[in-house]
């Protein structure tokens, strides 16, 4: 199935963008200063963004695969794979699992890069006549 496939190839770039991070991470670290500018917060935010969706129709296109191997469609001639192939599609299964909590940790770091960049945004705390 080519959104197995697709799968794979999204869990991939996934795991090299949060090894991208996590280096600069430790650069910025052994540096000692952290140097996190408006356009830094930008891309981190943006490159967060677009792997969470991209994690995301991965497993959303899995999922409907997988449920199609299970469940058959009678109606379009597609039969049941699963019965055929059950060790394969416990496979898939525990794969599409493991998926979904890289979906949903990379939705969280989203968020963390959200609030990381509008942080930057932040208005001045106090108002003209010095009240808060």
């Amino acid at each position: 199935m080519k959104a197995l496939v697709f799968l794979v190839i999204a869990n991939g770039i996934a795991a090299a963008y949060s090894l991208v991070q996590g280096l600069r991470c430790v650069v910025s670290m052994v540096r000692g200063s952290v140097l996190f500018s408006k356009p830094l917060a930008w891309a981190i935010f943006s490159g967060d963004q677009v792997i969470a969706y991209l994690t995301l129709a991965a497993v959303a296109a899995a999922a409907q695969s997988a449920v199609f191997s299970e469940l058959g469609q009678p109606e379009l001639q597609w039969m049941k794979v699963c019965n055929m192939y059950g060790k394969f599609c416990n496979q898939v299964g525990e794969g599409l699992v493991s998926a979904v909590g890289v979906s949903l940790s990379m939705v969280v770091l989203s968020g963390i890069s959200a609030f990381s960049l509008f942080r930057l945004y932040g208005g001045n705390k106090g108002t003209s006549s010095g009240r808060w």
